[in-house]
């Protein structure tokens, strides 16, 4: 069902893209939308990933820079049957992650120091296991397109500024504002729609590849509560990008739940606590933690559940590996 919603909405954005075209310039005018939709994507195609990390001044690192992360990753993915991805680390106080990459063979993980700095291990797990669900179900392309044609729409609005008068305009002075004023609203919104779809299908398949829901469900609660009062100056100067974050990275996302990227956090936990219930402990699959790496706080990835033994694991604790050196 969400992947057919995912369909009606990424159609419904291409035809109200291809009708803006319409009604500034007739037939051409769609055909010349339909040229540069089909441009932006190739060149989004292929190009993104890489745009969307170096505008967050995110780092690859290796197994040697941040083993316990890099295992975390590794394991995970393959747990959910994906090559493994590029990790990256982006130097930012907000706790934050996200996935990019055009396909599995070609992805990409990356997670705020900040994050790494609040979660202990598991919960990082069930952060992780959601960013490679998005890999998985190639939410990363589709979000890559959905934005892109989002942007394509607001661009032909600021064209019927310029070019709203001319003979083929068909709905005159009175057509032209409200291309200027509703279209961008009506891509926003269907942007926002296929966003917060996507992001319930990835904290269920998140939840299922790390085996336990908990873990993601504890870490998105944390996550919140601290991200609210970090800014995130690289998200707040490229609001376009604040889709592909696990928590939404923007300030503004109280004023009002229409116009946020994410669902309700508090909607996201009680689902992942409902599908908690329903999983059987003895046939979860359980992974192995208890590796630190340099990048976490004193006592990360060793940290015991306050509600004690953690549900869907019977795993002894793993004792926590003597520091080498500033590499692990």
């Amino acid at each position: 069902m969400n992947y057919f919603k995912t369909g009606l909405l990424i159609a419904a954005i291409t035809a109200l893209f291809l009708a803006v075209g319409f009604m500034l310039g007739g037939t051409t005018g769609m055909l010349v939308a339909l040229v540069v939709a089909i441009a932006m994507n190739g060149f989004a195609y292929w190009n993104s990933d890489k745009m969307v990390l170096k505008m967050y001044g995110a780092r690859q690192v290796s197994r040697s820079d941040a083993p316990g992360l890099y295992r975390l990753v590794e394991e995970l993915a393959a747990r959910a049957d994906l090559p493994m991805p590029k990790v990256f680390i982006m130097e930012n106080p907000q706790p934050n992650a996200f996935a990019t990459g055009r396909n599995p063979e070609n992805a990409a993980v990356a997670v705020t120091t900040g994050l790494m700095r609040i979660l202990n291990e598991q919960e990082t797990a069930g952060v992780l296991a959601h960013e490679l669900a998005h890999i998985k179900n190639r939410d990363t392309l589709t979000m890559t397109v959905t934005a892109t044609i989002a942007g394509a729409i607001s661009m032909l609005a600021n064209f019927a500024f310029f070019f709203g008068g001319s003979r083929d305009n068909r709905g005159g002075i009175l057509g032209t504002l409200a291309i200027m004023i509703l279209a961008p609203l009506g891509a926003m919104l269907v942007q926002m729609a296929i966003s917060r779809t996507r992001e319930y299908s990835a904290d269920q398949t998140g939840a299922e590849i790390c085996g336990n829901p908990e873990w993601l469900a504890t870490a998105l609660q944390k996550l919140e509560s601290t991200a609210r009062g970090i800014e995130n100056i690289p998200a707040e100067k490229n609001p376009a990008s604040a889709s592909l974050f696990i928590i939404n990275p923007l300030h503004g996302q109280r004023a009002d739940n229409l116009f946020s990227t994410h669902p309700s956090t508090a909607n996201r936990v009680e689902r992942l606590k409902e599908l908690a219930k329903s999983l059987v402990p003895s046939g979860a699959r359980r992974m192995r933690t208890g590796t630190r790496d340099r990048y976490s706080h004193e006592g990360m990835f060793r940290k015991k559940s306050s509600r004690g033994a953690i549900p869907y694991t019977d795993d002894p604790a793993t004792p926590p590996r003597p520091k080498k050196g500033p590499w692990g």
